[in-house]
C-alpha cells in the first residue's frame, strides 16, 4: 500500500503545495493528495495555500513534483452534490477537474456531498438529482479514463445503503468509492463494517483518527469532520482504523492511503507517519513508494 497526506495538514500553518512537497520529500513521503480550486486567489498567489489551482499547468506541476519523488494519488473535487446548485457549479466543477488530472497522469479524482439533508429538496429529489450529475460527470469520466470516488463525508453518503444507491447511479468501473475512516466513525457507523459492505468498490482510502472530545461531543450528530485534531493512532479510532487496513490487506488492496489529520506544521502528522508504518510492518503489509 501507498502512505501519502492530505494537504488539509498544512492548511492551518498557511504553507504552499511547494513545502508541502518539501515535507514529503524530508519526511520519505511520495504520494500526495490536494484541494482544486478554479481562479486566482490572492491568498494562493501569495503563497499561503497548500492546493492547487485549476490554471496551474498540470504537465509543469507534475515536473515539479517529480523533483521531489512525489506523485499525485488523488486530487480533491468535492464540492457537495447534493445541493440544489450541483448541476450549475458542481458538475462543471468535476468536469474541469477530471480533464486537468488526465494532462496530469491522475487515476482519480474525490467527490462527495453536502454535510446535512438539502435545503428546498427531500431526500428522494435530492437523489435524483445527484444521479443526473453523476451520468453527466461518469460521461466525461470514461472519455478521460479517469476513477470518479465517492467519499463518505455528509448526510448521504455516510448512510450505507444511500453510498450503495450512489454507486449504482452508473454502470461503469469509473464510479467508485473513497474511504474514509474517520467521517464513517463520526457519523455513527462501525468503519470496519461499512468498508468491508464496499471493499469491491474502494479505489482509495482516507485514514483519519477522531479524538475522544470529539467523538463525545459529535458522533452521531454530524456526518464528517474537515480535519482531525488527533495524530492517527492516538484517537478513539485506531483499533478501527487498524482493523480496516486489515481489511484491505486480506482483499489485496494496494492503493494509497492518504493521512488526514492536523499536521500543526509537522509534528502531529509526522507522528501519524510513524504509526501508519509501525502499524502496516505490524500487519505485514509491504509499503509501495
Amino acid at each position: 500500500m501507498r502512505i501519502g497526506f492530505h494537504c488539509d495538514a498544512f492548511n492551518s500553518v498557511n504553507w504552499s503545495f511547494e513545502k508541502c512537497l518539501q515535507w514529503a520529500q524530508a519526511n520519505g513521503v511520495h504520494w500526495i493528495e490536494c484541494g482544486m480550486f478554479s481562479g486566482p486567489n490572492w491568498i494562493h498567489g501569495l503563497g499561503y495555500f497548500p492546493h492547487v489551482a485549476l490554471h496551474q499547468d498540470p504537465a509543469l506541476l507534475v515536473r515539479k513534483m517529480a523533483e521531489y519523488g512525489v506523485r499525485f494519488s488523488q486530487v480533491d473535487a468535492a464540492y457537495p452534490m447534493s445541493g440544489k446548485d450541483a448541476p450549475v457549479y458542481g458538475v462543471r466543477y468535476t468536469m474541469d477537474i477530471i480533464r486537468w488530472a488526465k494532462l496530469a497522469g491522475l487515476a482519480h479524482v474525490d467527490t462527495t456531498d453536502g454535510l446535512h439533508a438539502p435545503e428546498g429538496l427531500d431526500d428522494a429529489e435530492a437523489m435524483a438529482l445527484m444521479k443526473r450529475c453523476y451520468e453527466q460527470i461518469i460521461e466525461v469520466a470514461e472519455a478521460h479514463q479517469v476513477i470518479v470516488n465517492i467519499e463518505p463525508h455528509g448526510y448521504f453518503t455516510t448512510n450505507p445503503d444511500r453510498m450503495e444507491e450512489m454507486l449504482d447511479f452508473v454502470d461503469s468501473p469509473y464510479l467508485r468509492m473513497n474511504m474514509d475512516t474517520g467521517n464513517t466513525f463520526i457519523a455513527g457507523q462501525d468503519p470496519v463494517a461499512f468498508l468491508e459492505r464496499f471493499i469491491d468498490r474502494v479505489s482509495h482510502v482516507h485514514i483519519k483518527d477522531v479524538s475522544k472530545e470529539l467523538a463525545d461531543a459529535l458522533r452521531g450528530k454530524d456526518t464528517g469532520i474537515a480535519m482531525s485534531q488527533s495524530a492517527i493512532g492516538d484517537g478513539v479510532n485506531a483499533d478501527n482504523i487498524r482493523g480496516c487496513l486489515e481489511v484491505l490487506r486480506d482483499h489485496g488492496y494496494d492503493g494509497a492511503l492518504s493521512m488526514e489529520c492536523e499536521g500543526q506544521g509537522g509534528p502531529l502528522i509526522e507522528k501519524s507517519l510513524a504509526w501508519m508504518r509501525k502499524t502496516l510492518e505490524e500487519l505485514s503489509i509491504p509499503i509501495d513508494d
